[in-house]
């Protein structure tokens, strides 16, 4: 009897989906070609939601492919990853998501909030999965970084005191990090010098 063994691979993710509770899309980023058009991507969307939406399990094998979900009041969430993946590193991404935008939206996690804030669950999607692979999984790491990037506000808007804090900032990690630097290349010539 052959086995298959399958390599590891760091692509865990194969997507990430809301959809509203009529199985209408409000967010889908699909990491791979699996479903290359919108029409068989809303095609699938729809079959997912039709399989999933009245059950109260966590986790789905359809279409040869593993599905985590949860709802919450008028949402569904869904993370899907390959027939092979693990559904700990899929619910991880799954949790980390909710938790992130329920902490960024003030536990108010429905389709009206989540509409208003689809910059901070752009950015927290990114700042969770990129190109399928699992970056994050605290979300309070996600809901501060969301927060560092949702503060590069271009100048022009930005009044000259909210300037000055970004300048003393950077004016100080700038500095931090020249010291450590030098400190370390200080290290490493005392550590490494050729003895003659």
């Amino acid at each position: 009897m052959d086995t298959v063994t399958l390599e590891p691979s760091l692509y865990t993710v194969k997507a990430v989906l809301i959809l509203d509770n009529d199985g209408e899309r409000l967010y889908a980023k699909y990491y791979d070609g699996t479903y290359p058009s919108v029409k068989e991507q809303k095609a699938f969307e729809k079959n997912i939601f039709s399989k999933t939406h009245r059950t109260d399990s966590e986790i789905a094998l359809l279409e040869g492919l593993t599905v985590v979900y949860k709802s919450n009041i008028d949402l569904f969430f869904y993370v899907i990853g390959s027939s092979h993946e693990n559904e700990l590193m899929l619910m991880a991404v799954l949790n980390c998501l909710f938790d992130s935008l329920s902490q960024m939206l003030r536990k108010n996690v429905e389709r009206r909030s989540l509409l208003e804030n689809m910059e901070g669950l752009f950015l927290a999607v990114d700042e969770i999965v990129d190109g399928g692979v699992i970056l994050e999984s605290d979300p309070l790491q996600v809901v501060h970084r969301v927060a560092l990037r949702g503060e590069d506000v271009p100048y022009s808007e930005q009044t000259v005191t909210q300037v000055r804090k970004t300048a003393l900032i950077t004016s100080f990690i700038s500095t931090y990090y020249t010291a450590q630097c030098g400190i370390c290349s200080i290290a490493l010539l005392t550590f490494h010098t050729p003895e003659t």
